[in-house]
């Protein structure tokens, strides 16, 4: 119900923050409006507002946009790339979440270190390394109090056995200690693909994360707020 009303409510015009430049996102300023086939609507709209959010600061100049939807269940696939400018879908992937944040749902989350919860929000990859786990690439978290503690959480991207679509199948998936980590099968492409610079935007309506972040379209952000009690 909420996402059809979100839908034909359209994006709202979002005022002007002396703290911070902001976007002006009319539906004619977004690279596109209608979300690519698969993706839910309300993290697409979010993650463009984040996207456009991290260009006007500088943070970012690529036009890829890496999506990680909290509201799905480990067992589907809840990430994506996707260039903003084209509207393609360069990649689709499972993605755990941590031990912290639930099973097969994530509902919990958190900045702080050793609760191993996943954090939401913006983020701006960095460059890959060879860690314990293999081929990682850390995240910088852009949002104060939100996420801006992943660096020195160690919340990285990376491939792992216990992330497959055969786990998906039997309805299970394995769970980490806070990063968000794929199948160890496609952990290399993605990893090069969305190296140096390029966002990834974590979504779930979590009540502080809508009251307190900047990078969320303001508009839809008020509307979910009014839903959850």
């Amino acid at each position: 119900m909420l996402r059809k009303l979100l839908q034909l409510g359209g994006v709202l015009l979002v005022a002007a923050s002396c703290a911070r430049p902001q976007a002006n996102l009319t539906p004619g300023a977004l690279p596109s409006a209608d979300a690519p086939e698969g993706i839910p609507s309300e993290a697409w709209t979010n993650a463009l507002a984040a996207h456009r959010q991290a260009s006007l600061e500088g943070s970012t100049s690529s036009t890829l946009l890496t999506i990680i939807d909290y509201t799905l269940p480990s067992t589907e696939r809840r990430l994506w790339v996707v260039d903003v400018g084209t509207h393609q879908i360069l990649a689709s992937e499972y993605v755990a979440h941590g031990e912290g944040s639930g099973r097969r749902w994530a509902t919990r989350f958190s900045n702080r270190n050793g609760t191993h919860q996943s954090s939401l929000g913006t983020f701006i990859t960095a460059t890959p390394y060879i860690g314990a786990r293999g081929l990682a690439l850390r995240l910088r978290g852009l949002e104060p109090g939100i996420n801006d503690n992943a660096w020195a959480r160690g919340i990285v991207i990376h491939g792992t056995p216990n992330v497959s679509e055969a786990r998906a199948l039997r309805g299970s998936m394995g769970r980490t200690e806070g990063c968000p980590a794929v199948p160890r099968a496609s952990a290399r492409r993605l990893i090069h693909l969305i190296q140096n610079g390029v966002v990834v935007f974590a979504w779930y309506p979590d009540r502080g994360f809508l009251e307190r972040s900047e990078y969320l379209e303001r508009g839809m952000a008020a509307l979910r707020l009014t839903t959850l009690q």
